[in-house]
């Protein structure tokens, strides 16, 4: 039962010799590189332990396709700032951590093609009337994270912003509610999961401005694995796989996947 469980007890492997795949489904086991921290996306629940969110319903999808079951997978936590040094140092086979594909990070990097989108958005405490949108940011204290692409579009749009940048998100939740700080802002998604923590406190502004394509990054020589994985998504997006991840985990805070279904 083990051995059916995990690798096929020696059976001709369905992948390309020497590749990753094939070394993965050797290996029997998947490593993830992925956000603790992101309840909806990657959340490693304090008492069971257990990550759970949409982008760990996706590598759970690829554990299943390369090794015969999507328990045979290990979960890295992978902070923004670490996601190429994790690839490049072969600490984790691909990262699926709201990875959002820039050009920039393409040059170290190989992307699969968008297996999500989200829209940088706003979080601020409920009473706040101030903030509507991303322009009242200016002159204002706004927390996000190193190595984000919410970061770059932050400065170019807020010159007179007061940046606040750490290392994970959950630093600027009780920053926000104290008054220390009085905005957090990244992606749409990443701020419904933080909410959805703190209901009565805090509010989403509901402006998104830009749009944030997410892919899976794999090192950047391995462009059988990201084909291989884009084969995965069209196939997932075709079947209903991808829609009952979402529904599982971003659904149930009442979001829709209308704007961030990749068609």
């Amino acid at each position: 039962m083990l051995c059916l469980l995990a690798v096929g007890c020696g059976e001709a492997s369905p992948f390309p010799e020497g590749s990753i795949m094939d070394r993965i489904r050797d290996r029997g086991v998947l490593t993830v590189g992925i956000k603790f921290d992101q309840p909806l996306f990657g959340y490693k629940d304090p008492a069971s332990g257990r990550i759970t969110g949409f982008d760990a319903e996706m590598a759970r999808l690829v554990a299943k396709d390369l090794t015969g079951s999507e328990r045979n997978i290990r979960f890295v936590e992978t902070v923004s700032r670490e996601r190429e040094n994790f690839l490049k140092q072969e600490v984790v086979d691909l990262v699926i951590a709201t990875y959002s594909i820039t050009s920039a990070r393409a040059e170290q990097v190989s992307f699969t093609d968008p297996y999500y989108y989200a829209g940088q958005d706003m979080l601020v405490r409920s009473g706040d009337s101030t903030i509507r949108d991303v322009s009242d940011l200016n002159g204002k204290r706004v927390c996000t994270a190193k190595g984000s692409t919410s970061v770059e579009r932050l400065r170019s749009l807020l010159p007179g912003a007061d940046l606040e940048i750490v290392d994970v998100y959950s630093v600027c939740v009780p920053a926000l509610i104290s008054g220390r700080i009085d905005a957090v802002s990244t992606d749409d998604t990443i701020l419904h999961g933080l909410m959805a923590q703190h209901p009565d406190t805090l509010r989403l502004v509901g402006k998104p401005f830009g749009r944030e394509p997410y892919g899976m990054g794999v090192r950047k020589e391995d462009t059988v694995f990201r084909d291989h994985l884009n084969g995965l998504i069209a196939s997932w997006l075709r079947d209903g796989q991808w829609d009952r991840a979402f529904m599982s985990t971003i659904g149930v805070s009442g979001a829709t996947s209308e704007s961030s279904k990749p068609r």
